[in-house]
Order: C-alpha cells, then sequence, then structure tokens
C-alpha cells in the first residue's frame, strides 16, 4: 500500500494554480503576483508554486498560455483606441459644467466690488522710492568716505612706523658713541696719571673728538 506525501499536490490545486496564472496573464499581471495569491489560499510558499507550474502544470496549459496572451494583446490595442476619458451623459455633463462655472464666480471679484477697491496712492509710492534712492545714496558715499579715511590711516601708520623705525637706529647710534667714549675716557685716565683729564665732544659729524 503506497501511502501519500502530505506537500503532494491535487488535481484541484493544479486546476487553481492554472486559472490564476492564465488570468494574471490576461490581465497583464506577472507570475509572481500569481504564484503569491495561489501561495496565500493553498497554505504554500510562492516558490513552491512557481516549481510546480513550472516543474508540471505549465506544459499542460500551453494552449491556454497562447490564448491569454492573445487576449492581453486584444485589450491594450483595444484600450489604446478608446478615448482616454469616458464622456458622462449629456444631462450630467451639463450640471457638472454649471457647477463649475457657478464655483468660478464665486471665486472671481464682481464689478462692484472691483470698483470699490482703493486706488493705490502713487505720488506715496514715488516718494517712498526716491527716499529709498536717497538713503541708497548717502550710504554709499558713508561707505567711500569711510574707504578714504581707512587709506588715510593706513598711510599715517606707515609714515609712523617708518619714524620709529629711524628713532631706534639714532638711538642706538648715539648709545655706541657714549659707550666709545666712555671706554676713551677711561683709557685715557689709566695712561695718564698726574696729568689734567682730557675732554671730548661731538663734532657736527657725530664723531668724538678730544678736546685740549
Amino acid at each position: 500500500m503506497s501511502s501519500t506525501r502530505q506537500d503532494a499536490w491535487t488535481s484541484d490545486e493544479d486546476l487553481l494554480l492554472a486559472e490564476v496564472i492564465l488570468r494574471n496573464i490576461r490581465e497583464g499581471g506577472t507570475q509572481l503576483q500569481a504564484f503569491e495569491e495561489v501561495g496565500r489560499k493553498l497554505s504554500r510558499t510562492s516558490a513552491a508554486c512557481g516549481f510546480r507550474w513550472n516543474s508540471h502544470v505549465r506544459k499542460q496549459y500551453r494552449a491556454g498560455i497562447e490564448h491569454a496572451k492573445k487576449q492581453r494583446k486584444e485589450a491594450k490595442k483595444n484600450s489604446r483606441d478608446a478615448p482616454k476619458e469616458q464622456g458622462l451623459p449629456v444631462e450630467e455633463q451639463l450640471v457638472s459644467t454649471q457647477a463649475e462655472e457657478t464655483k468660478l464666480s464665486d471665486l472671481l471679484p464682481s464689478a462692484q466690488q472691483i470698483s470699490t477697491l482703493p486706488v493705490p496712492d502713487f505720488k506715496a509710492i514715488l516718494s517712498y522710492l526716491q527716499d529709498l534712492y536717497t538713503r541708497a545714496g548717502t550710504a554709499e558715499e558713508e561707505i567711500q568716505q569711510a574707504q578714504a579715511r581707512i587709506k588715510a590711516l593706513e598711510r599715517e601708520n606707515e609714515r609712523l612706523l617708518k619714524e620709529l623705525t629711524t628713532l631706534e637706529e639714532d638711538y642706538q647710534a648715539l648709545m655706541a658713541i657714549l659707550d666709545r667714549a666712555r671706554k676713551m675716557a677711561a683709557d685715557k685716565e689709566d695712561s695718564s696719571q698726574g696729568q689734567h683729564k682730557a675732554k671730548f665732544q661731538l663734532d657736527k659729524y657725530g664723531n668724538l673728538e678730544r678736546v685740549e
């Protein structure tokens, strides 16, 4: 006595699988969608349904597959030839048009409402624009003046730096002269004991000379 596998497919299940596949082909669906639909109905995985279809059921419904593909092509052709939008009956079209016109008239202001709208004061607008133009010109002038002051200060700062450098150089030269004078005085004092002390002074060229 042969035992039947619990996961074996019955003829009714094969028929359901074929019907769903063919319907999806006619309606432009995918086989994966069909496998998932059958899987939900039969409590099977979509992979199991796909394997069953490709390995066993498909070969039995070749003619049905071709017929379903033909029906899908005809349906696509008919949908292209048909109007893109199905028109409403004449009475419903008139009612819809009147409703749209009524809504549009509600949105647009009436002639009386337009006449009561305030007229803009063009003189005030012109005065305001002129004031803005004047302010802009004043601001531009102030910016130019500030830039000129900055440049003048930069030049003054450069001049002061040069003067400071000159003063530092003069100071260093003076300190060198004084140091040399002190050394010369000390040497003379050591070499001429009993003689009067030598005196020194700076000439007009900044050199140290002895005064007798």
